[in-house]
């Protein structure tokens, strides 16, 4: 039994799993009511995908670990559904890129800042930026807009997982390579992203750090082949197409 009372081989054990993370989440004050709202949207597409990673977002998983370690200054941007999901695996690739945590959020008060930052101390993180708030992101209004400038402020690869479309309209003509979660292959997000990856980030943040370890003692001339070749515009295309087959099943 895990950490709801329900045995893993239930068919919907994985789906059950991430809606008790993100209540549990509101209860403690990491994840808004909004954020349920999210969680369900993005369920309807994973249920279309197999609930399982296609090859395409894994090749995507491949490359956005093989950018995170050619990234001078790489930064994974948690907002209140990330956290609440997968923060020992946000952790873990920080660990795994040498990249620093960021807590960006829609809905922000001093509170539930301080209430992510330390769910995420709680699960291993040492350092979590974003509650100095000294700089911001340009054209962008609202509380998403702050953010530390020794963080995402300065740097070059950002990993935005479950973001608004708008924001990484803004941080992609700030010249940031992002690195979008989304299971939506249409949303402004994933068609902004340098490396989209369409999938459920329970499981990608995972990927991308099995393959960041994998890939630790590659060259640089290898890291850089890896992301060339990778095509957003197909990898897009394949997950659109994956979506429209499920829902003929």
């Amino acid at each position: 039994m895990s950490e709801i009372d329900l045995p893993e081989d239930h068919p919907r054990y994985q789906s059950l799993l991430t809606r008790h993370r993100i209540e549990a989440g509101v209860d403690k004050g990491i994840t808004s009511k909004q954020g349920l709202i999210a969680e369900g949207r993005g369920e309807a597409f994973d249920y279309l995908l197999g609930e399982q990673t296609i090859e395409s977002a894994d090749a995507a998983e491949r490359a956005a670990a093989a950018q995170l370690l050619l990234a001078e200054q790489p930064v994974l941007s948690v907002n209140g559904n990330v956290a609440a999901l997968v923060a020992p695996e946000i952790v873990d690739l920080a660990a795994a890129v040498d990249a620093d945590i960021e807590i960006n959020l829609f809905n922000r008060t001093p509170k539930r800042m301080e209430a992510i930052a330390t769910h995420l101390r709680e699960h291993g993180a040492e350092d979590v930026k974003g509650l100095t708030a000294d700089g911001r992101i340009p054209n962008l209004s609202h509380e998403r807009a702050k953010v530390d400038a020794d963080g995402i402020g300065s740097a070059d690869v950002v990993v935005v997982p479950l973001e608004d479309g708008d924001r990484a309209e803004a941080l992609a003509a700030m010249g940031k390579t992002e690195i979008v979660i989304d299971l939506n292959p249409l949303s402004r997000s994933a068609q902004t992203a340098a490396i989209p990856i369409v999938d459920n980030i329970i499981r990608a943040v995972p990927n991308m750090t099995d393959h960041a370890r994998d890939l630790q003692s590659a060259d640089r001339e290898t890291l850089e082949a890896i992301v060339d070749a990778f095509d957003g515009a197909a990898a897009l295309s394949d997950a659109e197409a994956a979506i429209r087959a499920g829902e003929l099943d």
